[in-house]
């Protein structure tokens, strides 16, 4: 089954001022473009608070400026919040007052900024505070930081043991580094709670979690989303995973609930489960709690299921068991009746609603990937929406789902680039199953034109995951078209939005069925695509797909011009020792660590297939990566050169996993295009 998109339907709000299609699209456009945040919105439904951010090339870094939209008003612009336009994670109190983080010094603090008036500092600590809660009827609000195991946030009446002379750090247990960042032994990400009198925060804070060790947010990548009031400010719930004797072994996040005020100890709401529990969300009567649960321990993509918990009597319903679908984002609508929420389906990420009642489940919204969803009074809500052709914009969306786009913010750049082609391709992959994937083609007039274009097969990571019609300021497929090639990506076994089992299936099979889909999907595609060029063709992924090109190499090493591998797996052994979360690498490869079962992971080990290596390589790695820890990058490197293929190596010293900065990506994207325009030459 083939299905066509112009990028013409998709951003015809973007492209229809345009007289002319200029150029295609460069990784400097893309670093370039204004990036809008999470809207908040007020409790009257008529104002959303949210950041645009902008790049500033100079300094290496992005810049976030606060702005308000009317709601009410149709065709309204936002507009910046005079006297705290620097200002960030901003929401609206009862009274309608902002408040928002924004820098005192060189520090992140709390500020208010009242109806009509000038913003106001209400907190004054002595480091960056990392993000924080408002209670609904604003009278107190928690806080996080990093901190030490102190009682208070101050940390005043603490007194911890002298340092070593040396430089050294010593730990008794793991983790001892985590995603970029090296434990500091003692100190964790932990909420406060505080008063607000007189219109500023009082006390030292009183810490929430009371003996718990663990981080909450969690780290690397949680965040407000994790911690949430009752509706009458006397509850705060969490999400935390118990530190125990090896961390890195346990996905068992569990919700907690603490009274505002800490008088007592928090309460394990979720300890039955000892899989993943998270996103707690209370219902506007303050009866139930919305929250997901994967049902298996040590898997981080096991299905998440939507539960609700009747607060009173402690009885638990998983209300989406049914729908084989993973709830990524909750939110009560404003009466209290149903759900709204975010799940990968088949290259796209729609809203759909749930009945509280019954479980279920509509879909509101067409192609695109939703997020950051907010409900509004009168039934609707307000949420993001991105895809391959365009970022992040706001939109309104009525009950039953139509929408409306409310902001433009790159419409003036996106004007000036040549549309792209987006066909959606599914075909019968291994195991006989229905694969599905995509070619993006270049859409300017001098490639239109073309006879042929060069082919770029994009693999995704995770491993699951999914390079669906989403946009990324990494790895964009919109940009990857701007040479001239058509990008083709296949969702393989293992990838999100296609329900759990064929999620499950690349678990100990990652060099099996996701391979045969590659292989199967990019025939597909050049089948039929006349324009595809079926001999010059290159292969890039990240992560996993790095692992991929590393597999390739030995196992179908005579399909591509060349490869570029980012963070990919080339060792398996070493991986299983050198990772921080053991879980993904451990159960990806059977549950058992490698001392125990070694075949599980030589199996797909990289490493043992180097004499068949022939196809070259660009490999890219960077020193702060301890997922995939930059010394696998250089043995892959080290093993090219040692065979004599053409190879080159990129570190970054200061990028994690990701590559971030903007200066760094556009460097990223300068490599990866001279390496395959060696190999590909450009459009025939």
């Amino acid at each position: 089954m083939v299905k066509s998109l112009r990028a013409a339907a998709l951003v015809a709000a973007f492209v229809s001022a345009s007289p002319v299609v200029a150029r295609p699209m460069t990784a400097t456009d893309m670093q370039s473009m204004h990036r809008v945040g999470a809207p908040e919105i007020s409790p009257d439904g008529k104002w959303a608070v949210f950041t645009i951010s902008d790049t500033d090339f100079d300094a290496n870094k992005r810049n976030n400026t606060l702005y308000l939209l009317d709601l009410t008003r149709p065709g309204a612009t936002p507009q910046r919040v005079a006297g705290a336009e620097k200002g960030h994670d901003a929401v609206f109190g009862s009274d309608g007052a902002l408040y928002f983080l924004m820098k005192s010094g060189d520090r992140d603090q709390l500020f208010r900024m009242p109806v009509g008036g000038a913003s106001q500092q209400i907190s004054d600590f002595g480091a960056d505070v990392s993000g924080f809660k408002l209670s609904p009827a604003g009278d107190r609000v928690v806080v996080w930081a990093d901190q030490k195991d102190c009682p208070d946030l101050a940390c005043a009446a603490t007194t911890f043991p002298a340092k070593p002379a040396g430089s050294g750090r010593t730990y008794d247990k793991l983790f001892v580094r985590h995603w970029d960042s090296w434990a500091e032994p003692g100190t964790r990400s932990r909420i406060y709670a505080f008063p607000i009198e007189g219109g500023k925060l009082t006390g030292g804070g009183v810490r929430l979690t009371g003996q718990l060790e663990g981080d909450t947010p969690s780290k690397p990548m949680g965040g407000g989303e994790e911690i949430a009031f009752a509706p009458d400010g006397k509850t705060v719930f969490f999400a935390l995973r118990e530190a125990g004797r090896i961390e890195p072994l346990s996905t068992n996040l569990d919700i907690f609930a603490s009274p505002a005020d800490g008088s007592t100890p928090p309460v394990n709401l979720t300890d039955a489960n000892d899989g993943t529990d998270n996103l707690p969300a209370v219902s506007p009567d303050g009866r139930t709690l919305a929250y997901f649960a994967m049902a298996r321990a040590g898997y981080e993509a096991d299905r998440q299921v939507l539960q609700l918990r009747d607060l009173a009597t402690g009885q638990t319903r998983a209300l989406t068991q049914g729908w084989d679908r993973s709830v990524g984002s909750i939110e009560w609508a404003r009466d209290g009746k149903s759900l709204l929420v975010t799940a990968e389906d088949t290259l796209e990420q729609p809203v759909f609603r749930v009945d509280a009642l019954t479980g279920k489940v509509t879909r509101l919204t067409k192609d695109g990937h939703y997020g950051n969803v907010r409900a509004l009074p009168n039934g609707g809500a307000v949420a993001t929406m991105n895809s391959i052709m365009a970022p992040d914009d706001i939109y309104l969306l009525n009950r039953s789902g139509k929408t409306r786009q409310l902001t433009y913010a790159n419409r003036e750049l996106l004007a000036k680039l040549d549309p792209v082609t987006l066909k959606k391709f599914s075909f019968k992959g291994a195991n006989n199953d229905v694969v599905w994937g995509w070619t993006l083609k270049p859409g300017g007039p001098q490639y239109a034109a073309a006879a042929k274009l060069p082919v770029l097969l994009l693999v995704h990571g995770g491993p699951q995951g999914t390079f669906a019609n989403s946009w990324s300021f990494r790895w964009n497929p919109r940009v990857f078209t701007g040479p001239g090639y058509a990008a083709v990506s296949v969702d393989f076994h293992g990838s999100t939005g296609y329900g759990q089992a064929f999620t499950d299936a690349i678990n100990k099979n990652w060099g099996g069925w996701p391979l045969e889909d590659l292989q199967k999907g990019l025939a597909f595609a050049t089948a039929n695509d006349a324009q595809l060029d079926v001999d010059k063709a290159c292969a890039a992924g990240g992560s996993y797909g790095g692992y991929m090109m590393n597999w390739i190499e030995g196992r179908w090493p005579d399909r591509f011009k060349c490869l570029v591998q980012h963070d990919g797996v080339f060792d398996a052994r070493a991986m299983a020792y050198e990772t921080e979360e053991l879980w993904f690498d451990e159960w990806e490869h059977g549950g058992k660590p490698y001392y125990e079962d070694p075949q599980a992971f030589e199996q797909w080990n990289p490493a043992n297939y180097v004499t068949a290596w022939k196809t070259p390589q660009l490999v890219i790695t960077s020193e702060n990566d301890f997922r995939i820890p930059y010394t696998q990058g250089i043995a892959a490197f080290t093993a090219l050169q040692r065979r004599d293929i053409p190879s080159r190596l990129l570190i970054f010293p200061d990028e994690n996993h990701w590559v971030l900065k903007p200066k760094n990506s556009v460097q990223w994207y300068d490599e990866v295009f001279s390496w395959l325009g060696k190999y590909l030459n450009g459009p025939q």
